[in-house]
C-alpha cells in the first residue's frame, strides 16, 4: 500500500475511497498475456496499483510493473479507463475501493518477468485462451482487451 493511501486509510479506515490507478496488459512476441497471482487472495491480475501524488498515470503504469514483475516498459497505449460499480474492490482486510482504472497496453518492454514477492507469488505469460478462471478486479480489463482481440477470444 503507498504511504498516501496508507495516510488515508489511518483517517477513514476501511469506508470506501476512490482511488486513481493504473494497470498493463503486457502482451509478448507470442501474443500471450502477462499475468502475477496476488498474495492477498490467489487470484491472478496485471501489474497494477495506485497512483502516487504527482506522479502521471503513465508513470504509474510503468513503475508498478517494474515493482512487482521487474520489466521496464516504453510506449505505452490507452486500452480504457474504467470507473463506477464494475471498478469496485473489497481487499481480503476489508478496505474498500471504487478505482478509476486506466489500463494500458504494451509490447515494448525489456526484461524477465518474475514475482516481487509482496504483492505477486508468481508472474508468467498466458496464451489468451488459457487464462486463469480465478481472476482479480482485472477480469474488466482483460475481458476489454480481449474483445477486441480478433475473433473476440474475451467473450467469457
Amino acid at each position: 500500500m503507498t504511504g498516501y493511501v496508507a495516510g488515508l486509510r489511518r483517517l477513514v479506515g476501511s469506508r470506501p475511497l476512490i482511488l486513481a490507478g493504473a494497470c498493463t496488459v503486457v502482451v509478448d512476441p507470442e501474443g500471450r498475456i502477462l499475468l502475477q497471482r496476488r498474495s492477498d487472495d490467489g487470484t491472478w491480475g496485471l501489474p497494477g496499483g495506485a497512483v502516487e501524488i504527482g506522479e502521471t498515470l503513465e508513470e504509474a503504469a510503468r513503475r508498478e510493473v517494474g515493482e512487482e514483475v521487474g520489466l521496464t516498459v516504453g510506449a505505452l497505449a490507452l486500452l480504457h479507463v474504467f470507473s463506477g460499480p464494475e471498478a469496485y474492490h473489497r481487499y481480503p482486510n476489508g478496505d474498500e475501493v471504487y478505482n478509476v482504472l486506466a489500463a494500458f497496453v504494451t509490447c515494448d518492454y525489456t526484461g524477465v518477468p518474475r514475482a516481487d514477492g509482496q504483492e505477486a507469488t508468481a508472474a508468467r505469460f498466458f496464451d489468451p485462451a488459457d487464462i486463469p478462471a480465478e481472476l482479480s478486479l482485472d477480469r474488466i480489463v482483460l475481458r476489454r482487451f480481449l474483445d477486441g482481440m480478433p475473433g473476440g477470444a474475451g467473450s467469457r
